[in-house]
């Protein structure tokens, strides 16, 4: 072979290749329907909201409005609200004291008093963002200021539920008496409060501190009959407590969603055969959280481990604990839990390479068993550092996104709206339709799709870029207002359930602007 044909025959292979690579890189960041795209908001030590303690109701309703708006325009439809970050509460119809993160002294009430989570609920629907309500279930205080504790603290009450661990009270996870009021306490908030999930992070017992020992042998030598070690009792006592949970919220709510963000290592190899192939803390030993089990057991509806670590880290590699927990999803929603925290904290060197995050939508994205994203936290992301949510907004969330549906909570479809018609008006066209018939479920609508497709185009839709608008409420109208003067449009609009389940599309109008 002559110089000049290797080298023809070089162009060729590299062209294929580049082309190969953009058929997979198209694939890759195409935009999928239905994605979970959810972000932290953390209240404990005022991490994302309020900015500070005893701001004015005013101030803390204008600030939340700020962070829901820049969210919903970065294309996330889901918020995790912390309502719960030490026994304390961001929600008035609670048994436990206002927190101190949100007034500046804990069981003092906003002034003038305004129920924050209805706020947050009322708003993010608003935006077509699910909330879920964070709690975190153990944790009593987050520092050892305990004369600062209101008089109606749990801890005050029942002191004899907590052990002191690190400089701060932990409820003791050994107690059955702690498992039912920990249950009481959520059932209270899906019973006043129209939240789309009840979501729990990583700590359940206390991670490792360096000459502190977890004071709970009482308890053990009470309730610990049947385990011959404290390890496997303190890890059924977590357990117990998940299942307890799962059975009363689905009990009372068969459609509300329950989620649990554990640390990212289950185990390590070394550690369990079926441990992911990695070398970092885990949660199954260090934490006494069996996460693999809640899945496998299915009593979650999803798992959102915390996988901040770079793609090709040595430890903990991305890509591995990706591959490791879409193994391990049993068929539950698998959403993974991004950091866009670690490139402001400069920690970890991969974080600074502008397509790390980008690098890893594309890969989780890469596995069908993955449903979405949540990012740490709220400020990281409105912070845009590296330009992160630039891309967001650009490209990977540029089309809106329904949540993926959990066909184990409900498999029934809304039936069509009925009569749709289209309106010309001088500023756009309205679309009117009719509700539904009842579903087979007799579940009532919650909330409508509307589509929108240039004339002569192909209706499809299972693709995101003809969404104009998610809307959750049951208004029978829309009005498009980004039309062009003179061009005509075809609409299809569907209906969605709790659980965002579609319906058969509508018979398509067409509508032009006056």
């Amino acid at each position: 072979m002559t110089n000049k044909t290797s080298f023809v025959a070089f162009l060729i292979l590299a062209f294929l290749k580049s082309h190969a690579q953009q058929l997979v890189d198209s694939n890759v960041t195409a935009h999928p329907k239905r994605e979970f795209r959810g972000v932290w908001v953390a209240t404990v030590e005022n991490i994302d909201w309020p900015a500070t303690p005893n701001e004015t109701t005013a101030r803390q309703q204008q600030e939340l409005l700020t962070i829901l708006d820049a969210h919903q325009k970065t294309g996330i439809n889901a918020i995790i609200l912390q309502i719960r970050p030490a026994a304390d509460a961001f929600y008035a119809k609670s048994r436990e004291p206002w927190s101190k993160w949100l007034t500046g002294k804990q069981g003092l009430a906003p002034n003038p008093v305004y129920d924050p989570l209805e706020f947050a609920l009322t708003e993010a629907h608003k935006r077509g963002m699910e909330l879920h309500a964070w709690i975190n279930p153990y944790r009593a205080t987050k520092d050892s200021a305990y004369s600062q504790l209101s008089p109606q603290h749990i801890t005050r009450i029942k002191p004899e539920w907590f052990f002191t661990y690190g400089g701060m009270k932990l409820f003791n996870p050994g107690l059955p008496e702690v498992r039912e009021y920990i249950v009481q306490v959520v059932l209270d908030m899906i019973t006043n409060y129209d939240i789309d999930g009840i979501h729990m992070d990583d700590y359940f017992y206390p991670y490792h501190v360096a000459g502190q020992q977890i004071n709970d042998q009482q308890a053990y030598q009470q309730y610990g009959k049947g385990f011959t070690n404290i390890d496997d009792w303190r890890r059924d006592n977590v357990n117990t407590l998940i299942k307890m949970l799962n059975d009363s919220i689905h009990q009372h709510n068969p459609r509300m969603k329950f989620g649990i963000s554990p640390f990212s290592i289950w185990a390590n190899k070394t550690q369990l055969a079926d441990g992911s192939d990695t070398h970092g803390s885990d949660s199954y030993f260090a934490l006494y959280a069996d996460s693999r089990k809640w899945v496998q057991e299915g009593w979650v509806d999803y798992i959102n481990p915390q996988l901040y670590r770079p793609i090709d880290d040595k430890l903990v590699p991305f890509k591995t604990m990706i591959d490791w927990w879409g193994n391990n999803a049993y068929g539950r929603h698998l959403y993974i839990g991004q950091a866009p925290y670690r490139i402001i904290e400069n920690k970890l060197p991969g974080f600074r390479l502008p397509g790390q995050l980008p690098g890893q939508i594309q890969c989780l994205r890469k596995n069908a068993r993955v449903q979405g994203s949540v990012y740490f936290s709220s400020n990281s992301l409105m912070n845009n550092p590296l330009g992160f949510t630039d891309s967001l907004r650009a490209n990977y969330y540029h089309y809106p996104a329904l949540p993926p549906v959990m066909l184990w909570r409900d498999s029934i479809a809304p039936n069509a709206p009925i009569g749709l018609i289209a309106k010309p008006e001088i500023n756009g066209v309205k679309l009117m339709w009719q509700t539904p018939l009842m579903a087979k479920d007799n579940e009532p609508v919650y909330g409508y799709v509307v589509y929108r497709f240039s004339t002569g185009a192909k209706l499809n839709l299972d693709n995101a870029e003809n969404i104009l608008s998610i809307q959750y409420n049951s208004n029978t109208f829309y009005l498009d207002t980004t039309t062009e003067k003179g061009k005509t449009y075809i609409y299809i609009v569907t209906a969605i359930d709790r659980l965002k389940n579609e319906s058969e599309k509508a018979l398509p109008v067409e509508g032009a602007r006056l």
